[in-house]
């Protein structure tokens, strides 16, 4: 990916090396299962499968402990975070425009970067969670380690790999501006547990679809794009499809528990957004199939 040479931008806020913000208490006894709660209210929020929090699957996430101060960032993270400064800006040119184009301010969100943990406007969060946008607040939050396991564990290398999960999580950005995340959170608290994951699932593709989007325009406007680079975008939305993630971790697949799409799926949908160009083509909520 030809990033070198591109703007910076100035909303990215480096909290690596704080140890994680303590969370706010609410007052009373138990307040570590207020925590939880939060981080529960928050996974609903996010499309995540509570179980993950809750079963083994994943961190069990209670009120943190404080933490050592983590030593200060090495060259490597370093040029990480440069890295993420110049596709975070490109992001806000290319949504800038898109959204000027059909008459629209387009709100650029605050990327955080973390170590270990992080409190958000939805809750107190672990870097194990992963990447992930918070609609109240409008960040997008980041343990940089998080690339260190996309290699090592999920077989996804590369510097475009890593700018796919930026405009993913850009991707839910854009869907909380043109109010689609608080139609599916409003719609989610209606239906049944299985319907509701259907509807994480379809803004989660919806959310691949937009960072194909950006990657299409971004190119077509600064040719970011080298050979390799769509390959590993394709092969990271593989290597985090939930049958994929839960055939490692259970051994088996339960698509009913699916919350972001299947390794198939995702794939699909950020080469539709990246082929087409077009906001209309991300339209996942409507698609005869996904």
């Amino acid at each position: 990916m030809r990033w070198r040479t591109g703007r910076r931008s100035d909303n990215v806020e480096d909290e690596r090396g704080s140890g994680g913000r303590m969370p706010i208490r609410l007052g009373g006894a138990g307040g570590g299962g207020i925590g939880i709660l939060i981080l529960l209210v928050a996974a609903a929020y996010f499309g995540i499968d509570p179980s993950v929090l809750i079963q083994g699957m994943g961190p069990v996430l209670t009120e943190p402990q404080p933490q050592s101060q983590r030593p200060p960032a090495g060259a490597g993270e370093d040029e990480l975070k440069d890295f993420v400064s110049v596709v975070l800006a490109d992001t806000e040119d290319t949504w800038q425009s898109l959204f000027r184009q059909s008459g629209r301010d387009y709100q650029q969100p605050k990327l955080v970067l973390f170590s270990g943990a992080v409190n958000s406007a939805c809750g107190f969060a672990q870097a194990a969670m992963g990447p992930f946008y918070c609609p109240p607040d409008q960040k997008v939050y980041i343990d940089l380690s998080f690339y260190d396991e996309m290699r090592q564990r999920f077989g996804a290398p590369g510097d475009f790999a890593q700018a796919y999960v930026i405009a993913h999580e850009i991707g839910h950005h854009v869907q909380n501006l043109l109010g689609i995340s608080d139609k599916v959170q409003s719609a989610r608290r209606k239906v049944s547990e299985t319907e509701g994951n259907a509807l994480s699932v379809k803004l989660e593709l919806q959310a691949d679809c937009l960072a194909g989007l950006w990657a299409h325009h971004a190119d077509k406007a600064r040719q970011i794009l080298e050979a390799g680079d769509v390959e590993e975008a394709l092969g990271a939305a593989s290597a985090i499809g939930d049958d994929r993630l839960q055939k490692q971790s259970r051994g088996y697949v339960a698509p009913d528990s699916f919350t972001h799409g299947s390794s198939a799926q995702r794939v699909r949908w950020f080469r539709q957004g990246l082929q087409s160009g077009k906001l209309s083509s991300c339209d996942t909520f409507n698609a005869k199939s996904l």
